[in-house]
């Protein structure tokens, strides 16, 4: 076997696994379970709450991490590394550990404090936009500082030489010429943080019509061994986070034609 064979054979197989898995959804597929959850007020609320959480976090992860991504990416200074390094937290640590580090934070004084005089976060609709934020923030970070990264250092440089500030040439010279790589880093984040699960239900719980999100319903749902509702709702989730996928693809492939 040649070795483009085997490489080849080897992207074939990952297809294989991932396919059979979604495939196997197909023998609890209920027309009538499809059609009660899209009008289940329930399902229709998990459904909004899910896609405003993943927005605004995503938001708040970008608004954060773009900067974050600039220095890490053009400048060199004291705790870099560290910073740097700290990126790869939310991967080292489990979501639901890493949901139980955010619970055990608003256990200590600080964290009381801020509950009592700020935003309420546990069990509450700021919890899970703080448990996803938390989680997709250094995916985007590292996502951004990777397309930041191509980018030749020449021409902002040419742009400051021209008279440019660094704020208008970060704006008007970098930001265009990464406009992918956030487009891309936008739509992982939000698709993980429409799916993240483990640190959510640490921190927010599971109330329906509260805090109960898509994956949460997933769970509840598996947990009284109700499967036709719990693939309806996986399929649902698919459904949407998919979507967002291929649609950044076709902009991108639109914008790279043009």
């Amino acid at each position: 076997m040649s070795f483009r064979r085997l490489t080849i054979g080897s992207a074939i197989a990952v297809l294989v696994i991932y396919g059979l898995l979604i495939a196997s959804l197909a023998y609890y597929v209920n027309g009538a379970d499809l059609k009660a959850a899209l009008t289940s007020t329930r399902v229709l609320f998990s459904i909004q709450l899910s896609l405003v959480a993943a927005t605004v976090a995503t938001g708040l992860a970008l608004l954060l991490g773009v900067p974050a991504a600039y220095a890490l990416s053009r400048f060199r200074f004291r705790g870099r590394q560290a910073v740097d390094s700290i990126l790869e937290f939310p991967i080292i640590v489990s979501p639901a550990a890493l949901g139980a580090i955010i619970l055990i934070f608003f256990s200590n004084p600080l964290g009381q404090w801020i509950q009592e005089h700020t935003i309420t976060f546990v069990f509450a609709f700021a919890g899970i936009v703080l448990a996803q934020f938390i989680t997709v923030l250094g995916v985007a970070v590292r996502f951004v500082k990777t397309a930041l990264d191509q980018v030749p250092r020449r021409y902002a440089t040419a742009a400051r030489i021209l008279g440019a500030s660094p704020s208008r040439a970060f704006f008007t010279v970098d930001l265009p010429l990464v406009r992918r790589g956030l487009i891309g880093a936008g739509v992982l984040s939000w698709a993980k943080a429409l799916g993240e699960f483990g640190a959510t239900i640490m921190v927010a719980g599971t109330m329906a019509m509260r805090t109960e999100t898509l994956p949460v319903a997933i769970y509840s749902r598996l947990s009284v061994a109700d499967i036709e509702g719990t693939v309806t709702l996986i399929l649902i989730l698919l459904a949407i986070g998919l979507t967002a996928l291929f649609t950044a693809r076709f902009l991108l492939r639109e914008r790279r034609r043009a």
